[in-house]
């Protein structure tokens, strides 16, 4: 989806594409989540300076539909940014719990005042602090019994830590539990060794999945709005 450190490769094909399409599918009366309160957190995020590197809106709409899917009811997301794709995972459904990770404290403020503009605080727990920091406190609530496992993760932070955040999200999730890791295709660069970190830590994660017996897993490329890139997709076996 929409990667950091990486340069927006653009085709008017690929964005007219996307906004036709979302405009049927997603339509001004549909309310999970609203058009207003989406809006409204991609205002914020530009106004309050964070970086234009959320998911595009049918890129939010797919992974609040492979969420239910999946019929995630705990949600895991590590990258909250503003907020936006965090607003449509908590419009799963109206009893989902969803918990995002985020380093950046102001990133985290523009968050909690966006999903609380959307109507979903109360289903949003953003936890602030380093994802490797984070991620091993919420895996001893999980096994402590305080908090139920997860149905869905959706990775899509510093991508050199792609494969640490995954192998502790394992242990965290129920089987069956889908996996998704974003910006990994790095505008075709995935295929290339490379000295660029970011592309690294997706080759890591790409191979480390493929040799781990407890995941099945594919990478899907995409193309859009925001850029020719993709995502790994895997299932908890």
């Amino acid at each position: 989806m929409s990667g950091q450190g990486q340069s927006h490769e653009k085709d008017d094909r690929w964005t007219a594409v996307d906004e036709y399409a979302f405009s049927h599918l997603h339509p001004s009366t549909s309310t999970s989540p609203s058009l207003s309160a989406l809006d409204y957190a991609l205002k914020q995020q530009h106004d309050q300076g964070l970086p234009d590197i959320a998911v595009s809106p049918s890129q939010g709409k797919y992974l609040q539909l492979t969420a239910r899917l999946a019929r995630a009811k705990n949600i895991l997301e590590v990258g909250t940014l503003g907020g936006y794709s965090t607003i449509w995972l908590a419009n799963t459904a109206p009893d989902v719990s969803v918990v995002s990770v985020e380093v950046d404290e102001h990133h985290a403020k523009v968050a909690r005042g966006n999903v609380d503009f959307a109507g979903v605080g109360d289903r949003v727990d953003i936890r602030l602090g380093p994802g490797v920091d984070v991620l091993p406190k919420l895996a001893e609530e999980v096994k402590s019994g305080k908090r139920g496992k997860f149905q869905f993760v959706f990775i899509d932070a510093d991508k050199e830590n792609n494969w640490n955040y995954v192998d502790v999200a394992l242990g965290m999730c129920e089987p069956g539990a889908v996996v998704i890791v974003d910006n990994v295709v790095r505008q075709g660069k995935l295929a290339s060794e490379t000295n660029d970190p970011r592309i690294a830590g997706a080759r890591r994660v790409v191979e480390n999945i493929g040799k781990d017996g407890r995941l099945d897993g594919i990478v899907m490329q995409t193309v859009g709005e925001k850029s020719y890139d993709g995502f790994l997709l895997a299932v908890v076996k």
